[in-house]
Parts: structure tokens; sequence; C-alpha cells
């Protein structure tokens, strides 16, 4: 623990420069709740009368409750870490003690004391997630609040922290762990932190040691494999469904994957959605999706699958988070997902929905700088670790919305396209912002041939169509230049195009089936694709979700009126 006087949040957060976006998200962050939201609320805990100095939870405490403060006061702290400003925040009537965590299963990133004699409403985390799956209100209220502290959090770099050198391969694995994951920790890197030093010292290792992983009230971690982060870090796994049938398995939890667990569990089906690296998918990594129905404002990938994977669980769909497809098979009517850990899933049915990966730019040594001035998301995460101007390479929505983020966190955007407009491959609206923003230069028909930096990206240089080519400094480069199907997994047990997408429904040679396969089924009879992976998929947030949705529908259909099936794959 730090032996500083803590400093309250807002203090801390003018102290750092957070800026006028960390101004409005505070009110956010911390409301008070009117008193018909507190009676709504109230039934999911119990009430208690608690004396002065009194401890609901500290700091790295399993599952720790939410505190709804009725009368008095109510203080929670953040100070682990050894570097990190302590800082605090006192909760008064009507507000409530809480971060993400709370939903996500993860340790308490602060300890919470009383400071006067108080009467709380203490409602622990299974309470808590029935409350937000059955009231609207409170739930809007609370996952607001909740993802708005995780970014205050982030800012001021309270929580476990990851120590590592940028140039780390398993340093990048495990930050993309945490940042899909919307699990909060403060990177401090051994080549320009001052802290690494000391705090490495003070534990007793050495630079060659990292990666390393502090987590209050855990043992220290030394370069974790995914199944161990998300093993120290709460996040929790569905019981063991090995060699046990299910009746639905979903491969992949991106917008696809995460409707058809939603769907599956709603409609009585015994369903477990696996994942490899985090909830969300690509989608996942968006600042804002504007164009999804029913969210006039827009949306943010991380509250979209935080809602989704919320949505899932509450229908019992179990989620194993951590855990890699490896092969496709079947021992007759069942099917056999093979997991790299040597696990086994059997189905009665399976969607695939792992949807599709991030181009690389064909660039001179852009892989020198992969996860350390590369990235191919645009999270709060990436922009923490620009410095100055950045890049962003392509003429999609997923590059569009990245210059608009990036652009509204003060940086001067380069926005790079080959085409020589971006009317066919943006929405209109993406268009009309970046056209008004002023921070966001656009260099259309060019393309990135090199990178450079001494140990950290400092410029890129950029072929110009009918021109001499032009560097340009940079301290980030954010690629979206297209993707390819994550189906290698798959191998040869069903029909792909030749850009390894696969193939589903009519797009299937029917004379060589034998039987008349549904509309997203693929040339496996009782596996279905949706999303990004499938051949033909239209790329859209909307359309995969109503894709995974669909493949539940027919997922009954199918086993309503079963094909016969061969023992082994085509």
């Amino acid at each position: 623990m730090d032996d500083q006087e803590p400093v309250p949040i807002e203090v801390a957060l003018d102290r750092i420069g957070a800026g006028e976006a960390a101004t409005a998200e505070f009110a956010g962050a911390f409301p008070v709740f009117d008193d018909g939201q507190v009676a709504r609320l109230r039934p999911y805990g119990e009430e208690a009368q608690v004396e002065a100095q009194h401890v609901f939870f500290r700091e790295g405490d399993a599952d720790p409750d939410l505190i709804l403060v009725l009368e008095g006061e109510v203080q929670a702290v953040a100070h682990y870490g050894a570097g990190a400003e302590p800082v605090y925040y006192r909760f008064h009537p009507g507000q409530f003690v809480g971060v993400m965590s709370l939903l996500t299963g993860e340790g308490a990133y602060v300890t919470s004391t009383t400071t006067m004699p108080s009467r709380v409403v203490a409602i622990p985390m299974e309470r808590l997630r029935s409350a937000v799956g059955e009231d609207v209100a409170i739930s809007e209220a609370l996952l607001r609040a909740f993802l708005l502290r995780h970014s205050l959090l982030m800012r001021l770099g309270t929580g476990p922290k990851v120590i590592g050198s940028r140039y780390s391969p398993d340093l990048r694995r495990i930050l993309e762990f945490l940042a899909r994951n919307r699990l909060t920790a403060t990177w401090i890197d051994v080549e320009s932190d001052p802290r690494a030093e000391s705090l490495l010292r003070s534990f007793g290792f050495t630079a060659a040691d990292t990666p390393l992983v502090l987590i209050a009230g855990q043992p220290i971690l030394k370069n974790p494999s995914v199944t161990d982060l998300a093993r120290v870090f709460g996040v929790r796994q569905p019981r063991d469904h090995s060699d046990k049938e299910c009746d639905l398995v979903v491969i992949g939890a991106g917008p696809a994957g995460l409707a058809a667990a939603v769907y599956g569990g709603s409609e009585g089906l015994v369903t477990m959605m696996v994942e490899a690296v985090a909830i969300g998918g690509q989608a996942g990594t968006s600042s804002r999706i504007e164009n999804y129905l029913g969210f006039p404002a827009g949306l943010s990938g991380e509250e979209l699958a935080t809602r989704a994977a919320l949505q899932a669980e509450k229908f019992s769909a179990g989620i194993l988070l951590g855990a890699q497809a490896r092969g496709l098979n079947w021992d007759g009517a069942v099917h056999v997902i093979e997991l790299g850990d040597g696990r086994r899933l059997l189905s009665r049915a399976v969607v695939i929905a792992t949807g599709a990966r991030y181009r690389r730019l064909p660039a001179e040594r852009l892989m020198d700088f992969e996860g350390s001035g590369v990235y191919y998301a645009a999270t709060e995460a990436e922009a923490q670790r620009c410095t100055g101007a950045v890049a962003v390479v392509g003429g999609g929505n997923s590059a569009g919305q990245a210059a608009i983020f990036l652009a509204k966190k003060g940086f001067e955007v380069h926005h790079v396209v080959r085409a020589a407009s971006l009317e066919a491959s943006m929405s209109r609206y993406l268009i009309d912002q970046i056209e008004k923003e002023s921070r966001i230069a656009l260099h259309y028909g060019s393309s990135v041939r090199a990178l450079e930096g001494d140990g950290e990206l400092s410029a890129i240089t950029v072929n110009v169509t009918g021109g001499n080519p032009v560097e340009l400094e940079v301290s980030g480069l954010f690629s979206f230049i297209g993707a390819e199907p994550n189906t290698e997994w798959v191998g040869d047990a069903l029909e792909k195009d030749k850009n390894g997408f696969i193939l589903t429904g009519s797009d299937l040679r029917q004379e060589e089936q034998g039987w008349s396969p549904l509309l997203l089924e693929t040339s496996r009879p009782g596996v279905f694709c949706a999303g990004d992976a499938r051949h033909g998929s239209a790329n859209r947030v909307a359309t995969a979700v109503g894709e995974g949705a669909m493949a539940v529908r027919l997922v009954h259909q199918r086993l309503a009126s079963p094909v016969v099936l061969s023992a082994q794959p085509a």
C-alpha cells in the first residue's frame, strides 16, 4: 500500500491535466439517485446501520457488494501500486460505491469505509446483475456510471499494474487482453517510466523478469497466460462442460455470437459461448457506433459488448473466455469442438461467429512497432500511449470512427486513404463529421510505405499517387484496412470461398450436398455461420446481431428435422 495522503479524485484529475473530457465525464460518473431510483434499487440488497470507520471491503477483495448510501457518508480510496497518487471520493445519500468490476467479477479496486455513522444498502453481485437485467432505468444509470468511472480510473493509473517493455510481444498480448476485456490496469514501461526500476527493485525482480502483473491481494504474476489473467482478474468462467453435451455452442463473442448466445439461452437451449480473447470482437474496440438502431446518440463498442454479455448471462448462457477453438469434428449427430487446452465441447448444434481480423499494412518496419505505435483499435487504452499527432489508415466506417474519436481526444489526425474519396466506402454521417473536424487532415490517393523511429514510432512515409513521398511525424498509427476471416481453425471440415470465408445456404453447391442447407447453414448440417466470418456478410454490427439471432431460429428448425449425418467430416 502507498503511505501518501490521498487527495480528492477531482484534484488528481486536474493535476494530470485530464482536460474537458474528464470534467464532462465526472458528473455522469457520480450521479445522485432520486427517491424513486433508490426505492427501485433497495429491494435487491440488505439495509444496515453501521458505525464510523466501518470497512465494507478492501482493495483486492473478491466479489465486493455495491453500497448504496441512504444516510451518512462513505469514502472510497484507491491507492494500490506504489507510484500512483492515492485518490478518494466521498459518497453521500443517493449515491453508490462500485465500479465495472462488480459485474465482471474482478476484485475491488478501492477500499471503502464510512466516515461517520451511516445507513446503507449492500447489494451482492448476483442480485446486482438481476437489477441490471430487470430494471431498464436502473441499468442505464448504473452502466453509464460504471463505464465513466472505468475511464477515469484508467486516466489516474489506479488499480492493477503491468510492468514491461514496449518491445515485448508478451506485454502486448497482456495489454490487449486487458483492454479488450475492459479490465482497468496501468502499464508501466520499463523503457521510459522512472517508476519501473524502483518497483522492480522493491519486489525483488529485474527487467529480465518482465512482464509482471501486480494486483492487490494476489501473488505477483510473471508473464501470465490469458487463462491466468482471466482467473486472477476474476473473469467469470462457467462450470466445466468438457465432454458434456450442450444444445448449442457459439464460437466467437462478437455481436453475432453474443446475439446467438442471448437468443439461445432465452429460448431454453443449453448454450455455451467460447471466446479466445475478449467479449465484443472487433465491434468491442469501436469508440462510437452511431448507426445502430435505437441509439440515436450512438454507443461505444465497449458498452454494447458489456450489455450483451450481461443479457447472455441473465439467460444462463455460459461464457468460456480465454479458450481457443482449434478444430471441428463430429461423432454421428454430435458436433465436437476441440479447444486449444485439450478440452472438448459436445453440442447438438454450432454457430460459428469467429469474425475477422485486421489485415496488416504492407509497410517497412511495421512489425517493429506493433503494440508500441501501431494499433488495430482506437480506444482509451491506445490513445493513452500516443504523445503527439497520429495517423489513421483506411476508408471504411471503422477508420472514420477512429479518426473522429482521436480528434476529439485532442490529437492532430492524418487520415490516409488509398482511394480518391470516401464516398464509396464510408457512411455519409461519418464523412460529414470528418469534413467538419479541423484536427483531421485527409490524404487521398495515399498509402503508407514505411515506418520510422528509434525504439518508438516517430514518423511514417506516405506514397502519394502522382506525387513525391511525404513524411508525416506521428506517435501512433491506427490501421483499419479490411479484414481476413478467422476460419483457419475449421480446416477442411467446412466449405469456404477462395478467401477463407465460410459458405452458407444458397452459396453452397446444392447438388453435392444431398440435402438442402438452411439460410445460414454451412456444408455441415447443424453448423451455422453468422457475422463477418461468413461469405457475403454485410460487415455491419446490426447485420451481425440479426444473423446471430436468426441462426438460433434456424437451429431450432434443423433440430426439429435432422438430416442423417455421416460419422466423420466430409
